[in-house]
């Protein structure tokens, strides 16, 4: 089997990983970054950005092919759309071998596989991610301006952000699958006090519909069953978040929630493996932080490496 040996191996090729990558090769470490999927994570499938410093707008695609090919600038190699087979983080030297039998080996590593917010996983609901269906509000919300628009959740998240929406869209909508909702008091009295705020209580969305764009859905009431069908401009989902850190269960530490436990210097409790983005705690979730989190974690790992 093939072996290579890396300075630093960075797993994930999305912001945080992408800019881990520019860091860690432009203070001439030896750098891989090993993306089992599109480069880019949730970039990709971000049809605008308008928040980014620096930059007026441009698509989640174009700025990811920009972050990937700086990285490569600076001398990262870079591997997408790859099957990671097996990790071990128990020696010094940490291994990480794909199912094509190749084996990288170093003496850092970076974790940075992202997250994903958590879907309905409904009929229609691939189809219009980033169609008009959108996980942040943050990011797409003036993008909604005197448009009619619904939030599905009923926790703190929901609610404070369908306050926040309502300084662009004409009117939002509640769906809870419950009659009461998991939120603050504070949280859940600004929401009932703001006139622009209607609720569809004990439902769901089953079903999106439209052209190229989202422009209706079906609502169900999980009391009665009925389904009646709304028009819609967009919809906003906050309803939990994944971290994708399954396939390191058991191998570092992780929050129930399945988030990555760092130190102040994004190092977990193993010597060696950092991690960055949307995979650690945080209040927030955004291109920036996640940047962020990718240039420290890369300065700190290269400070590890000097110590060697």
């Amino acid at each position: 089997m093939k072996k290579e040996i890396f300075d630093i191996i960075i797993l994930g090729g999305g912001p945080a990983g992408l800019t881990a990558g520019i860091y860690s090769a432009r203070a001439k470490k030896k750098t891989l970054i090993l993306n089992e999927g599109t480069i880019g994570g949730q970039l990709a499938v971000s049809y605008l950005i308008a928040n980014y410093p620096g930059v007026e707008n441009i698509s989640g695609f174009q700025l990811g092919k920009i972050m990937k090919n700086q990285a490569k600038s600076f001398g990262c190699k870079i591997k997408s759309n790859i099957t990671i087979s097996k990790i071990d983080f128990s020696d010094n030297i940490k291994t990480v071998e794909l199912n094509d039998g190749k084996i990288y080996e170093s003496n850092a590593v970076i974790l940075a596989p992202g997250g994903k917010a958590r879907t309905l996983n409904v009929p229609g609901e691939e189809d219009f991610k980033g169609k008009g269906i959108s996980y942040c509000a943050t990011c797409d919300g003036d993008f909604f301006q005197d448009k009619d628009i619904t939030v599905v959740g009923g926790g703190n998240s929901a609610l404070e952000e369908a306050v926040s929406l309502t300084q662009f869209a004409s009117s939002v909508t509640i769906v809870h699958e419950f009659d009461h909702f998991q939120a603050s008091d504070i949280a859940i009295k600004e929401a009932k006090e703001n006139k622009k705020i209607n609720f569809i209580l004990e439902s769901t969305i089953s079903e999106f519909f439209g052209d190229i764009s989202l422009k209706k859905v079906n609502i169900k009431n999980l009391k009665t069953g009925i389904i009646s069908e709304k028009k819609i401009d967009g919809v906003f989902t906050f309803i939990g978040y994944v971290p994708n850190t399954e396939s390191f269960k058991n191998k570092i530490r992780l929050l129930k929630s399945g988030e990555i436990i760092v130190d102040e210097k994004y190092q977990t409790n193993i010597k060696g493996v950092f991690a960055a983005g949307d995979c650690i705690p945080k209040p927030f979730r955004q291109i920036t932080t996640s940047v962020a989190d990718g240039t420290n974690a890369a300065i700190f790992a290269s400070e590890f490496l000097n110590t060697l």
